[in-house]
């Protein structure tokens, strides 16, 4: 046999290419239609966007809490969506000049709904004040729901704990292979 043929195998898939399917599975996420129409997020860009980053957030906040490897996957997971931000906006027309600044907005909203998300997730929705459930709350805030909770919002809520909880219970290797999915969008629409 040829000695080419005795060559060690190349490496696992990079934590670039993963973190790019790992964003696909995070789009087709976002994008199931239990989630769009009357009484729940309109299908324009700015809701898309804040559905992308909802799971965006669910899907990172499991990688980081596995340090190192799980950190870097997670920025190369972030720097996937700063890259589709980018030729979405181009794609709609915007302009050359205006896109950097644009992406770089879009950037600042995730990293604010990721702190507002982390913070609500951590708050007892049974110990809360009676403003309701502070993460049904801020899911209104960012979807551009009523002022107030709506039905939608707290099954978001739902849907987002349960994402937490199933994603928190996965092992990093299956997490980070694509191998654990999204809980279905219909514990949203309920």
């Amino acid at each position: 046999m040829r000695e080419w043929l005795n060559w060690p195998q190349f490496p696992k898939q990079s934590a670039k290419r993963k973190a790019g399917d790992l964003y696909g599975m995070v789009v087709a996420a976002a994008r199931q239609p239990a989630f769009y129409g009357p009484g729940r997020v309109a299908d324009t860009p700015e809701g898309r966007f804040e559905l992308i980053a909802l799971h965006l957030f669910l899907l990172a906040e499991r990688l980081t809490s596995d340090k190192p490897e799980g950190e870097d996957l997670a920025r190369h997971l972030i720097e996937a969506f700063v890259t589709d931000m980018d030729d979405c906006m181009r794609e709609m027309g915007v302009g050359d000049l205006t896109v950097p600044k644009r992406v770089k907005r879009a950037a600042a909203v995730f990293y604010e709904r990721s702190g507002d998300y982390r913070n609500a997730l951590a708050t007892d929705p049974r110990a809360a004040s009676s403003g309701g459930d502070p993460l049904s709350c801020v899911i209104a805030a960012a979807l551009q729901d009523a002022p107030q909770q709506t039905a939608f919002s707290a099954g978001m809520a739902d849907y987002m704990r349960a994402n937490h909880a199933a994603f928190k219970r996965a092992s990093y290797a299956g997490v980070a292979a694509g191998k654990t999915s999204f809980v279905p969008a219909s514990l949203a629409a309920a």
